[in-house]
């Protein structure tokens, strides 16, 4: 939940797409023709277009856990921290970064980004894979959230990103499961992010951040470096290398939580 905190407005989203003009509310099925057409000018074929939305339909329930979520933290630091990086998740962090040193290594080398700070994230986002991932399918919770008029362009352009992801063949449909905002993987990328930030590292042609551990590392690691990353930098509060963070979430006490968890991973 608290990845939407970060959603980036990535508007323009597929090169040559059009400006978002579906019309938010109203008929639902009219809504999905008129999202067809714009992911159609925007180069998305028509096969993919039919196959994500046949059979879609507003989803209730993704509207009332959307109204439940509050994007903002309520808890001091202190109290926040106690709940997400136990001595488990330290001493599990700790494996990752032996079980993957030589990848960790390979990232680093390319990106800039210390592997404490990516096994990190991928602890707190998702128990290093083992954890929740969301359950919901990606295109019927962004279809929902997109009708919905609080944040349609926001969705809008989550939904035509996630169109772009069946598109280039990285996730096939029954794999585009994500959680309550659309969010895809192992570090939960919304899916303009995945579109944006995401990397083929292990060269099998397509970008999996649900299955494939070395795509899932180097797109965290791609992004924190896109936005100013610094290798061998202080990385705590105020820092430059914690302002990077701040595209990964706004949340200052979730970035907070992030130095904090990879220094306990390196005995700092």
């Amino acid at each position: 939940m608290h990845r939407l905190a970060l959603a980036i407005l990535f508007t323009a989203l597929l090169a040559a797409g059009p400006a978002f003009a579906a019309k938010c509310g109203g008929d639902f099925n009219s809504f999905v023709a008129a999202m067809s057409q714009e992911a159609a000018a925007a180069g998305v074929s028509q096969g993919v277009i039919s196959e994500a939305f046949t059979g879609v339909s507003n989803d209730q329930a993704v509207l009332n856990f959307d109204r439940r979520q509050r994007y903002t933290f309520n808890k001091s630091f202190e109290q926040y921290v106690s709940t997400r990086v136990g001595p488990g998740r330290i001493n599990g962090g700790r494996a990752m970064l032996r079980r993957h040193a030589a990848l960790l290594s390979q990232i680093e080398a390319k990106f800039g980004v210390p592997r404490q700070i990516i096994v990190a994230i991928w602890g707190l986002e998702s128990d290093f894979g083992k954890g929740d991932m969301g359950k919901q399918q990606v295109i019927r919770t962004l279809a929902t959230l997109a009708h919905d008029c609080r944040r349609t362009e926001l969705f809008q352009g989550e939904l035509l990103a996630a169109l772009k992801i069946l598109q280039r063949g990285d996730l096939p449909l029954r794999e585009m499961i994500g959680a309550g905002a659309g969010e895809i993987g192992q570090t939960q990328f919304l899916p303009s992010s995945y579109v944006k930030y995401g990397v083929d590292f292990d060269g099998d042609g397509r970008v999996d951040l649900r299955h494939s551990v070395p795509d899932v590392l180097a797109s965290t690691a791609n992004l924190l470096h896109t936005n100013g990353f610094k290798m061998g930098a202080p990385y705590g509060e105020g820092s430059e290398n914690f302002e990077a963070m701040h595209e990964w979430n706004h949340a200052l006490i979730y970035r907070k939580t992030i130095a904090y968890f990879a220094d306990q991973l390196v005995g700092r």
